[in-house]
């Protein structure tokens, strides 16, 4: 997990060091420390506990991300987040047919991790508003501050469909430099 890096050299510890503090071994802490690791809770709890973090806030962090409604915006952005930039297209329509079946609130209430690549986050908002906006229900407050993208996004990423995403593109996908066909959010 790159935070427990992070933390780690924030306190100016070695792996190896942290590893003695940890009561594991060094192989132990690099692969707590790996992304692509499948780690233990028990190993983290105790790197957590050599870093002096705060008792129980991995049993916070651990309920709240088990306690997450399935397909919901923070749920897809952490898988799309493990699962690399190129996985948004199914973990994005999870989502969509999700919300669009039960229309449940709680699906959009906590804005994608921050983590995210920005132009997946800009997606994100911009869907949650077009879905808002299509059962006419408030958008979420997170959405408003999701900023326009420096550069122009076009999601199809086929060179012969820019000029026509450029024209059907929906007003709160450019409105944030995203450029769509106007059948985006369509399903057959």
């Amino acid at each position: 997990m790159k935070i427990i890096k992070k933390i780690r050299e924030q306190r100016g510890l070695s792996q190896r060091e942290l590893a003695v503090r940890a009561g594991m071994s060094f192989r132990g802490i690099q692969q707590v420390e790996s992304a692509r690791h499948n780690w233990r809770v028990s190993s983290v709890r105790g790197v957590a506990e050599a870093l002096g973090l705060p008792e129980g806030g991995l049993d916070y962090h651990l309920n709240r991300l088990f306690s997450l409604p399935l397909d919901s915006v923070e749920d897809i952005s952490l898988r799309m987040l493990h699962d690399g930039f190129d996985s948004w297209k199914t973990h994005l329509f999870d989502f969509v047919d999700r919300f669009r079946s039960t229309r449940d609130a709680a699906l959009i209430e906590r804005p994608p991790v921050p983590e995210l690549d920005d132009r997946l986050r800009a997606l994100i908002a911009s869907t949650v508003e077009s879905l808002c906006n299509e059962y006419r229900l408030n958008e979420p407050h997170w959405c408003r501050g999701e900023p326009r993208l420096p550069q122009p996004w076009f999601v199809a990423g086929i060179e012969n469909l820019k000029a026509m995403a450029l024209v059907e593109s929906p007003a709160v996908f450019r409105a944030r430099g995203i450029f769509v066909l106007e059948n985006f959010l369509s399903r057959a």
